[in-house]
């Protein structure tokens, strides 16, 4: 069978990359940089009307209900363009969860807020990997009290969705009392990390056997996060081979040497099974549910293997001038760096999937 993408998808994603480049250039993304957050509400508001904060979002609730390979094309286009956004953590693992917790005027709520980019859900998830001594959020009555390093998209949040336990999701107000949300320096200031401290924080929902829930936000924001990590990976590749056509040495463009012809080649190479990797792993979550979480494990550990290398590479392709701030390549070199550490690494991931095969 012939597995590729519809015409309608081709669009979005043409939609999608012309609206990031015409309206957040990589200037503009330095800019956003050195913001408190980098993420914009100008520009969420935009993203929305563009049906993108939506995606995910049932129509009932103002959404498109498009798939996950839809919200993956979108994905991939912000990471071409190291567009920063909450679009990970509220349009895609916050949708991903509300929408399986079951209906209720407050969920409804939530999912039109999204939908209409009023609203952005920070996620408190990273830190369920952590094995630091005390690296865990508690339920006391009603209240939560613990620290979550790393949570996604909190600063300037309305809403943080924090998973309680292995089966429980709670919902609390970004300015509920006691709590206090750190923003975090890491070296991807295109994403928005922070650390949480919750001394009673108050909830406002908590839904109860919620194990569905959390494993649908983590396989859902791991499918993302990887076509995220893709994007990156093409737009080094563009500057790579675009920059060996323009630079010579020797009176050579460098294109023209061998080894440099090799470098890009391989990466090409590398990269184009992973997306297909990454179409699948979305597609699966409506058509092979039974495969879905495996294969969003698969699909983030790999990405981030080959986001590691292609990364390097292009770097080198463009030689000592790569590593300085006078090229732009760092940007998604950096990226790539830290989305490699978010959701689980690799190894992580890899170990997850030999036990529940029966092979660790």
């Amino acid at each position: 069978m012939d597995f590729g993408l519809s015409e309608d998808q081709k669009l979005l994603g043409e939609t999608v990359s012309g609206f990031l480049k015409e309206e957040v250039p990589i200037a503009r993304v330095r800019e956003l940089e050195d913001e408190e957050t980098p993420y914009s509400r100008e520009l969420w508001q935009q993203l929305a009307e563009l049906g993108v904060a939506g995606i995910l979002v049932p129509e009932d609730q103002g959404g498109s209900d498009l798939s996950l390979l839809d919200a993956a094309i979108v994905s991939d286009a912000l990471g071409y363009g190291a567009t920063p956004s909450p679009f990970l953590s509220t349009s895609v693992m916050s949708v991903a969860a509300l929408r399986q917790v079951g209906s209720s005027t407050e969920v409804n709520q939530w999912l039109g807020g999204i939908a209409g980019g009023e609203l952005w859900f920070g996620v408190a998830a990273t830190e369920v990997f952590s094995r630091r001594e005390g690296a865990k959020v508690e339920l006391d009555g009603d209240k939560l009290n613990g620290k979550a390093m790393m949570a996604l998209d909190c600063v300037g949040a309305d809403y943080v969705l924090v998973p309680i336990g292995s089966d429980k999701l709670g919902v609390i107000r970004s300015d509920a009392p006691g709590l206090e949300i750190n923003a975090l320096q890491t070296i991807d200031r295109t994403r928005s990390t922070s650390e949480l401290v919750l001394a009673g924080v108050p909830l406002e929902a908590c839904f109860s056997d919620a194990s569905g829930a959390v494993q649908a936000m983590f396989d859902s924001g791991r499918t993302a996060l990887a076509a995220d990590t893709i994007g990156a990976c093409q737009t080094l590749i563009d500057q790579a081979v675009a920059y060996s056509l323009a630079r010579k040495q020797f009176d050579r463009l460098i294109g023209s040497f061998q080894a440099v012809k090799h470098m890009c080649a391989e990466m090409i190479a590398e990269l184009e099974p992973t997306r297909s990797l990454m179409w699948y792993a979305a597609h699966c979550r409506d058509a092979v549910p039974e495969e879905f979480s495996a294969m969003a494990a698969h699909v983030q550990s790999h990405s981030a293997e080959i986001g590691r290398e292609i990364a390097s590479v292009a770097t080198q392709v463009h030689g000592g001038i790569g590593w300085t701030d006078e090229q732009n390549v760092h940007v998604w070199y950096k990226r790539i760096g830290l989305a490699r550490h978010l959701l689980g690494g690799p190894e992580l991931l890899r170990d997850g999937l030999a036990r529940a095969q029966g092979l660790a």
